[in-house]
């Protein structure tokens, strides 16, 4: 075997392992690291030492979730005189700063833009008028369930602490049933968050639900990163950790379609890229040691499967004249290229059965991926986007 061709099969083998090691190898080192590190006890704030807390509340023309929202928060069993709630319209053009305003004996404050500039440009603009020691950020589509606040701001007792983020718990309708295979990945995802917090702390926080030290969300991010993301990598720039809290439970229901998932997944994945590549010096693991090795594990080598799927096509295509293993292959890849958009436009039919649900979600999955590159390499500016509307 030539060397030209030895590193063709790699080329070739470069999605499966970045994949394998992403989704199975990495959480199998995290599992080892804990049986071999002393676990320490998590210091916890009692009911009576509970901070001042500011939750805030970006909302852009949520007129029918936004009272839900204000009411779980508050029925949540936080202690009323230490929480501040800001709803951020983002210049909404419907009720809802009228229904924010309505709870202003309540202990919420309307914070409305001038003009919409996106969910991180409100959370910069909250700043202003943040109260309390901790901030608390979250989502007009999701519910905090009962106790879940005082078990996120309960950590904060720990000093090496800088942000908690919340276990998210995937919920849905039947019409959003059809595109389970969300839930399943959130589940796998707070089980691979809760290993790293065993061991040292997580890459990024819960962008429905997160809890950060008010000096550390007074950093002011572009409007084109994620805030949600950002947040543990500002943390850990300033020596602190970002936790997983098991217990602070946040109930988020499924996007109603795959198609609205599979949108959701382009920006949020190509606003994930930008805010990492912001923060590129996260990844020198002589300075920042197991948290640089978590993100390039956990974000970049999940990342990297897209363009690296792209690359091994292109390796089989131009082994195909030669070989004919590799004709073989290539026509394998595109008999699955192709099921997979059968798939994905057949997954939400009623009547589809549970293989072709998920192997359309897969599809939609890795297009969203390769997609996301796209919009990160030709700069699009994603600092505005229509909300994904998830059902009740």
């Amino acid at each position: 075997m030539t060397w030209s061709l030895g590193l063709q099969l790699l080329l070739l083998a470069l999605p499966l392992c970045l994949g394998g090691y992403a989704y199975v190898g990495y959480p199998f080192v995290l599992r080892l690291l804990r049986m071999l590190r002393t676990q320490r006890a998590q210091p916890m704030f009692a009911e009576r030492e509970l901070p001042t807390i500011t939750i805030t509340l970006p909302a852009y023309n949520e007129e029918a979730r936004l009272a839900g929202a204000i009411d779980a928060i508050l029925a949540s069993g936080y202690p009323s005189d230490r929480q501040h709630i800001v709803v951020i319209s983002d210049a909404s053009t419907d009720r809802t700063d009228d229904i924010a305003r309505s709870y202003a004996d309540r202990g919420v404050t309307l914070l409305r833009m001038p003009e919409r500039l996106g969910k991180t440009a409100a959370e910069n603009a909250s700043r202003a008028v943040v109260q309390g020691n901790i901030v608390v950020n979250t989502d007009a589509s999701v519910r905090i369930a009962p106790g879940a606040l005082q078990a996120l701001i309960a950590v904060f007792a720990d000093p090496s602490v800088g942000v908690a983020s919340g276990q998210d718990v995937s919920v849905g309708s039947e019409a959003a049933a059809r595109n389970a295979g969300e839930s399943n990945y959130v589940g796998y995802e707070m089980n691979v968050r809760s290993l790293e917090t065993d061991i040292d702390g997580i890459v990024g926080a819960s962008g429905c639900f997160f809890a950060i030290r008010r000096e550390l969300h007074a950093e002011h991010l572009p409007e084109g990163l994620s805030r949600d993301f950002a947040s543990a990598l500002v943390a850990r720039e300033h020596g602190f950790r970002a936790v997983s809290v098991p217990a602070a439970h946040c109930f988020v229901p499924r996007a109603g379609s795959l198609m609205a998932e599979y949108r959701r997944k382009i920006r949020t994945m190509a606003r994930g890229l930008r805010t990492l590549w912001h923060k590129r010096a996260l990844l020198l693991p002589w300075r920042y040691g197991f948290f640089a090795f978590a993100l390039w594990s956990h974000k970049v080598a999940r990342w990297l499967v897209y363009p690296a799927a792209l690359v091994s096509l292109a390796v089989a295509a131009a082994l195909a004249g030669s070989h004919g293993w590799a004709r073989v292959m290539l026509l394998l890849m595109v008999l699955g290229i192709g099921a997979g958009a059968v798939a994905m436009r057949f997954a939400e039919s009623r009547a589809a059965a549970p293989l072709v649900r998920l192997l359309g979600f897969a599809y939609a999955a890795n297009l969203a991926g390769v997609l996301a590159w796209w919009e990160f390499l030709r700069g699009t500016s994603l600092a505005v986007w229509e909300p994904t509307r998830r059902p009740g």
